[in-house]
């Protein structure tokens, strides 16, 4: 994995444009949480498979909020970031070929094919700054980390090649923090919405919160409680089981950042 040239920090008052054009120029190559924007998930998957996966998103609006749509071999995404190119403005992707993760790169121009289509599935990185703003601690934001997920015992509602588990975010918060959350991230539906789970980890077959799937472990302080969110990087523990010929994502935490302000309640 490439190491970040600049961190989050130094892209917080950039517009979503300058952040994109950092992400193509290599500038910008580390997790994007933090920055008051709407974020995305990308999924590419070839057009012999879209028409599942578009189905498996509608029946799993939980994990996978689809925000945009792109026609087979356009990497633009018109309607949430007209100009922008899926194939290079992201900070990483992901490469898998018959589910094998392959590579980890910042430029998908070599595998982008006619067929290519890309889905952007909504981020629970844009609720973020609405949480700050309220006063709430969000702790990889603090730590500096990327946020811990986890594959749940939870199973999405399959569709053709598509079936797996449910991934999930976490972020811990005290009681009265986390009743403040519910009210605030439930007004961002296209970003995941309210939590999944508040509480017992078990429940959703996790066994150890020190050891995420995916991003880095945080802090829980004995006073606070972790609270779940579903995830975009659900599609990535579903391509495992799908195995298509070829199917590039994000890498966790290193979203797509699209034009609508992420501060309001516009999606």
């Amino acid at each position: 994995m490439r190491e970040p040239s600049i961190d989050t920090h130094s892209a917080l008052d950039l517009t979503p444009v300058q952040v994109r054009e950092r992400c193509r120029s290599g500038e910008l190559t580390g997790p994007t949480a933090g920055l008051a924007h709407v974020q995305a998930n990308l999924v590419v998957l070839p057009r012999s498979l879209a028409f599942d996966f578009l189905v498996f998103c509608h029946r799993n609006p939980k994990p996978c909020p689809l925000l945009d749509i792109t026609e087979a071999g356009d990497p633009e995404p018109r309607m949430i970031a007209p100009g922008a190119d899926i194939r290079t403005d992201l900070p990483l992707y992901r490469i898998f070929k018959n589910g094998e993760l392959v590579e980890e790169t910042g430029d998908i121009r070599a595998y982008w094919r006619s067929d290519s289509v890309a889905f952007l599935i909504g981020c629970s990185f844009t609720f973020e700054s609405a949480m700050l703003q309220a006063g709430l601690p969000v702790r990889h934001i603090e730590e500096g980390k990327n946020v811990p997920m986890y594959r749940t015992s939870l199973s999405c509602s399959p569709v053709g090649c598509f079936s797996g588990p449910i991934v999930v975010s976490m972020r811990p918060l005290s009681p009265l923090h986390a009743i403040r959350a519910v009210q605030i991230t439930s007004r961002y539906p296209k970003s995941h919405g309210a939590p999944l789970h508040i509480g017992d980890a078990a429940h959703l077959g996790i066994q150890n919160l020190d050891a995420p799937d995916y991003g880095d472990p945080v802090t829980v302080y004995e006073h606070e409680t972790p609270v779940f969110w579903a995830c975009g990087v659900t599609p990535q523990a579903v391509i495992l089981h799908a195995r298509p010929e070829i199917a590039i994502t994000h890498a966790p935490g290193h979203m797509f950042i699209a034009d609508t302000p992420g501060v309001g309640e516009a999606l």
